[in-house]
């Protein structure tokens, strides 16, 4: 292999690193699953994985998100040369200018996937964009505002599916879904909590670099005792939409995942007031990614009969 070959490699390996595109796969999967199991439990799976306009619907999703790494990536350039160096020198092999034409090119390819689909969802998706930039621009210097919008853009795909299906139930059955109205709200909360809990660990973790960086987060702001107040009082809230999904929807052996969960995060809440150092709160942040992934492929445990016996979904060999 020559040195061409090797730094085009290299490069493809940046790109990758820009666009996390480890996660993108496991974004696909969730809301493919989701689809499956939570938000359409009452349409074949089969069907669900045929829908054409489902598929443009997570496909852009999945090109969005990957935007949105870019334009994070590019406007944090230099805050993560000091939280990720080794990170921060791989992305560099690319240039910024390269980033933002993929960025555009990303972004022009989604809205026109949108616009096949219905001039709504290009709106929600034209929407959706802007709102990253800004949040990415912006929003995330602030305390508070930037956490909460973090969150909320990572679930908004969630709900433009769910508003999919939602659109598509007849008028006059739509009183029968108010009950999986309310665990589908339920599994959103609790997973908004999650990654609510995540970005403000993130504050934490990166604490060097934002205050290099003039970030005006939750601990340079107000401290990191009140940091930690704030992330054991959130912890404690995810406690309610598990009891309200476990009380009103049957989650089949998924039970055992939000148990679990609950176990685990007792263990969270104590060593997080017994960190103080950057490696403690990554360990912290990647329990919280491990909890959130799992959850993903926990999801089959709603219904396993769909895998083993293929009652909705057609096994091919």
């Amino acid at each position: 292999m020559n040195r061409k070959q090797k730094l085009l490699l290299m490069k493809i390996a940046s790109l990758f690193s820009v666009v996390r595109g480890y996660n993108i796969p496991v974004i696909i999967l969730a809301l493919y699953l989701s689809s499956i199991f939570i938000l359409a439990p009452e349409k074949r799976a089969l069907e669900v994985l045929l829908d054409f306009n489902l598929f443009i619907l997570v496909f852009a999703s999945s090109l969005t998100i990957a935007s949105g790494y870019i334009i994070n990536n590019f406007y944090d350039s230099q805050k993560d040369l000091i939280n990720r160096p080794q990170k921060s020198m791989l992305d560099r092999l690319i240039s910024q200018k390269t980033k933002l034409n993929v960025y555009f090119t990303l972004n022009f390819i989604v809205s026109l996937m949108a616009l096949f689909v219905s001039w709504r969802v290009f709106l929600f998706f034209s929407a959706y964009i802007f709102f990253i930039w800004f949040y990415s621009h912006k929003i995330k210097k602030y305390p508070v505002i930037g956490n909460l919008t973090a969150a909320l853009l990572a679930i908004l795909p969630f709900f433009a599916v769910l508003l999919y299906f939602y659109t598509r139930i007849p008028f006059e059955d739509i009183e029968n879904y108010k009950t999986q109205l309310a665990a589908i709200f339920a599994h959103a909360s609790f997973l908004f909590l999650l990654l609510l809990v995540r970005e403000m660990i993130k504050d934490l973790e990166n604490l060097k670099g934002d205050l290099a960086n003039d970030y005006k987060t939750i601990p340079i702001v107000y401290g990191e005792t009140v940091s930690k107040q704030i992330i054991t009082v959130l912890t404690i809230l995810i406690i309610v939409p598990v009891y309200v999904i476990i009380e009103i929807s049957d989650v089949g052996l998924m039970n055992i995942y939000f148990y679990s969960c609950l176990i685990i995060l007792i263990f969270f809440l104590l060593y997080l007031w017994k960190s103080n150092s950057k490696e403690q709160f990554l360990l912290l942040h990647n329990v919280l990614k491990f909890l959130i992934v799992s959850g993903v492929f926990c999801i089959v445990l709603i219904n396993p009969a769909v895998l083993w016996h293929g009652k909705r979904l057609l096994l091919m060999i």
